[in-house]
């Protein structure tokens, strides 16, 4: 017998663990989609009968959907396009635009195609809470019809709760999710297995010929019913969001070895279900639980579907926090929620508009069944722009050849686009919903970067060079004790803090520095590379600091960095501030409706001091006035 090495050994367990972790936090949105995907399939929406042929038909594209668009394209390939290790739509377009070069059209298109995949993320994390704990709690209806008055109110409850303890952050309950969905797909796989052995021949859905059949017999009536076989995949998304917090292999291993096999087997199993008893399909997930489990299932369920929740809140509050700092959002509030994690982060304002989206949903609708005309727009959407990014990133990063691009992403794009044209069908039914959603975000967050060019466009025009500047600072001019930091823009202009500050008080500090802030478009800066201070002469000094697209801002901790170079002491420090009151200008910038929006953003957006986490008692905040 051969001994395996230690260090091999311990490898394995690591990976274990880590895949665990994934199996909790990345495929809870996907694992909660046997909850009401097939059942959809059979609704009297599609007008599909459940006769033999339809059954194996439907099984089989959702067998082959779920095996060449999250197998294939993302498990093997779109994983592949990781940004020093991150991933996610933020990610995936920081990395695109870097490797498209200098073209400013090709990098504009990434810029728009980001934030239209940006944008519907939003729109999913609406309803992935809705639909999920709905279709969770109306496990009861199958217990008994007395649950069914209790079904919103119990769902609204859960949600609300879901959303109140947000601000302790996912860490202390994120170590439960790893075994509960353990446990959730072990029993949907058990539950499809048990049904399978009853009724074998359900997996002849295998063969992709009865997915063809069926295509070919629906003709174009399919698109009805492809929009349902679609929700089987919801929450694939998922997969390259959270790479940056497993890596890739942990993350194949936990699908290819968990979460692929229970959804299948349990797809299947419903399959099986329909076909001995037809009248099943009002709810397959449910009717399949042996009576004396459905109360556990029932809770194993919601339990389930609060983690698949829980995961797209926390994509949408970092997916927000990198927006912040590439640009392209307003300054929200930021708070880290774990003092090692630097991705585990509350926004409290995501966090509420978020729940009112929800409920506002949930009241709406009032079923999962109503809920699911609208669910699968927004993801269809969002797979549509990361097939699109990763197309642009095999030819200009991985330097495929064409014709290998054209043959496998153009394939796949053009998988995504049928599922998305299925889905478009959905619109006046509810679709209308994520789409508007990631319209509101869309416009916002282009206005917001419109808005802010025009913004530096103007002070621009009326600022001073800092060299012709420098030459006017005489000996004549006071200099008290202390440091005094300006927050300067990349280039040679002076801050207008600075400006009216001398203008107005007539006085300099000892020690000058006009700090400039870069956002990178990677995801973290090394501590070693964060600071930069370079002298200038009279007492005034250039100092650079840099974060990535995950990091947040503290610009005292930054400023104790420079030490031995400058020692700082944050209580001798005053930090000069720039308020600026908008006003409409005669001859605006920008289009006058994108400017009362600007404004409005701007208005509400967070405090340079809270945002930059800096001492409320170290600011001095100086006034201007700037018509767009």
């Amino acid at each position: 017998m051969t001994a395996v090495p230690a260090d091999h050994s311990n490898a394995k367990q690591q990976l274990a663990v880590v895949a665990l972790g994934a199996l909790g936090v990345v495929y809870g949105d996907i694992g909660t989609s046997p909850l009401y995907a097939l059942r959809e399939c059979f609704s009297a929406a599609t007008g599909v009968v459940p006769t033999t042929e339809n059954v194996l038909g439907i099984l089989s594209l959702a067998f082959w959907t779920v095996t060449v668009l999250v197998t294939l394209k993302y498990v093997t390939l779109v994983l592949r396009a990781d940004y020093r290790g991150e991933g996610g739509a933020m990610a995936l377009m920081a990395l695109t635009r870097r490797a498209v070069g200098s073209s400013n059209r090709l990098r504009a298109f990434v810029l728009a195609a980001g934030l239209i995949g940006t944008a519907l993320f939003f729109g999913d994390a609406m309803l992935t809470p809705a639909i999920s704990v709905l279709s969770a709690i109306e496990g009861l209806e199958i217990a008994t019809p007395v649950f069914r008055p209790y079904v919103v109110p119990v769902a609204l409850a859960v949600i609300v709760g879901l959303f109140l303890v947000q601000s302790r952050g996912t860490g202390s309950v994120g170590r439960l999710f790893g075994p509960i969905m353990l446990l959730w797909f072990t029993v949907l796989g058990l539950l499809g297995l048990w049904m399978i052995v009853r009724s074998p021949h359900v997996l002849a859905a295998i063969n992709p010929m009865h997915a063809v059949q069926f295509v070919v017999e629906e003709g174009w009536h399919v698109f009805i019913p492809l929009g349902a076989v679609f929700l089987a995949i919801t929450g694939a998304e998922a997969l390259y969001a959270d790479l940056g917090h497993f890596g890739a292999k942990p993350i194949r291993t936990a699908w290819l070895s968990v979460a692929m096999p229970g959804l299948l087997l349990n797809y299947f199993g419903q399959g099986a279900l329909v076909l001995e008893d037809p009248t099943a399909t009002r709810n397959p997930f449910y009717l399949l639980v042996p009576e004396p489990f459905l109360y556990p299932m029932v809770a194993l369920a919601t339990a389930a579907t609060v983690i698949a929740s829980q995961a797209v809140i926390s994509g949408a509050f970092s997916l927000f926090n990198q927006a912040i700092q590439l640009g392209l959002a307003p300054r929200a509030e930021v708070r880290h929620t774990s003092s090692s994690e630097i991705r585990q982060v509350y926004l409290p304002q995501i966090n509420y508009a978020l729940l009112i989206g929800v409920v506002a949903l949930v009241l709406t609708f009032g079923s999962s069944s109503e809920l699911a005309a609208a669910y699968g727009i927004a993801v269809s959407g969002t797979m549509v722009v990361t097939s699109i990014l990763a197309m642009l990133a095999a030819i200009h990063l991985w330097h495929w050849p064409r014709v290998a691009v054209v043959g496998v992403f153009g394939t796949l794009l053009a998988v995504d686009l049928i599922f998305f044209a299925a889905n478009a069908l959905k619109v006046f039914e509810g679709g209308w919903v994520p789409l508007v959603i990631a319209a509101v975000i869309y416009i916002s967050s282009t206005t917001w970067i419109q808005g802010r060019h025009a913004l530096y466009v103007k002070l621009a025009a009326e600022s001073a060079t800092l060299e012709d500047f420098l030459r006017s600072v005489g000996p004549k001019v006071p200099r008290v004790r202390g440091t005094a930091v300006y927050l300067a823009r990349l280039g040679e202009t002076v801050p207008h803090a600075l400006l009216h500050n001398i203008k107005h008080n007539k006085v300099l500090h000892e020690r000058v520095l006009l700090m400039t802030v870069i956002n990178e478009e990677i995801p973290v800066v090394p501590r070693e590379s964060r600071v930069e201070a370079h002298e200038l002469e009279k007492g005034f000094w250039r100092v650079t600091v840099r974060y990535g697209f995950l990091q947040s801002p503290n610009l005292p901790r930054a400023l104790g960095q420079l030490s031995p170079q400058l020692e700082i002491n944050i209580h001798d420090t005053s930090f000069f501030l720039g308020r600026v009151t908008l006003m409409p200008a005669l001859k605006p910038l920008i289009p006058r409706w994108r400017r009362s929006l600007y404004f409005a953003l701007a208005r509400n957006a967070s405090s340079a001091p809270d945002f930059f986490r800096i001492p409320t008692d170290r600011v001095v905040e100086v006034g201007a006035q700037i018509a767009l």
